[in-house]
């Protein structure tokens, strides 16, 4: 495909036959992520994204890299190079194209892309260890194990169920002090509580997120508000979810499935 596009927002975008990425290795370890997870994910590149929008890195010579894990979380990593400006294609294709050296954009799925993204970078509200992230994954990991091993309560319990109830599971919550301009409100009773789901969690850490095991600067991991928008941005990546009502308590039992 040649000539322009006009991708949602009505703005025009000049398109050419490649995928227009330079930084191969990390868009590869991306793609071989998420196809690991999901084999018939497809993947969104944006290129042109203005500094301050959600994933973006400012400046041109980027794209953001976005899809959507089987567990209704959205991921993001920002790569060198000037993309398509606004593309869907197969996520195995495209690590297909990179893994030969190739230059040409997989056949467009753009009607396969079906969910809104974050608008803005957000307010970050909080800084969380990725290692204190690492430690609940891998305790939740555990619990699944010994649930499908030995039932709840002595009931077996189906894995679908099990997984569900995990992934809804409130992991951590964040009550950020309020401040002027920050687009957060202050905490009062019934709100002021951002709860971050093991589904942002898993996201982060099974698309390898995070920076080495206890470096803790390189570790840090950023909890962000976007609107309607929860997010956690890591080191190599980002993760959001829409799955928590804006700044209130909802019981677990009430979160929908993914």
């Amino acid at each position: 495909m040649s000539g322009a596009e006009r991708p949602e927002g009505g703005a025009t975008v000049a398109t050419g036959d490649g995928h227009g990425l330079s930084g191969a290795a990390d868009a590869g370890a991306f793609l071989a992520r998420l196809t690991r997870l999901d084999p018939a994910a497809v993947v969104r590149l944006r290129s042109g994204v203005p500094a301050g929008a959600a994933g973006a890195a400012g400046g041109t010579g980027r794209t953001v890299l976005w899809s959507r894990l089987p567990w209704a979380v959205l991921v993001s990593r920002v790569v060198a190079g000037n993309g398509p400006g606004d593309a869907t294609v197969s996520a195995a294709e495209l690590l297909g194209e990179l893994a030969r050296g190739g230059t040409a954009l997989p056949r467009r799925r753009d009607a396969d892309w079906r969910w809104p993204v974050p608008g803005a970078a957000g307010t970050v509200v909080e800084t969380i260890a990725g290692d204190e992230l690492r430690r609940i994954a891998v305790a939740a990991a555990g619990t699944l194990r010994t649930a499908a091993a030995e039932g709840v309560g002595g009931r077996a319990v189906g894995q679908r169920a099990l997984r569900d109830a995990l992934l809804d599971h409130v992991a951590v919550v964040v009550t950020p002090a309020a401040s002027p301009g920050a687009g957060v409100p202050e905490p009062s009773a019934g709100g002021g509580r951002i709860e971050i789901s093991q589904r942002l969690v898993q996201a982060i850490v099974r698309m390898g997120f995070l920076g080495s095991p206890g470096a803790t600067e390189r570790d840090a991991v950023q909890v962000r508000i976007a609107g309607r928008w929860v997010g956690l941005a890591a080191p190599f990546g980002a993760a959001w979810s829409q799955k928590v009502s804006q700044f209130t308590i909802t019981p677990v039992r009430d979160h929908p499935n993914g």
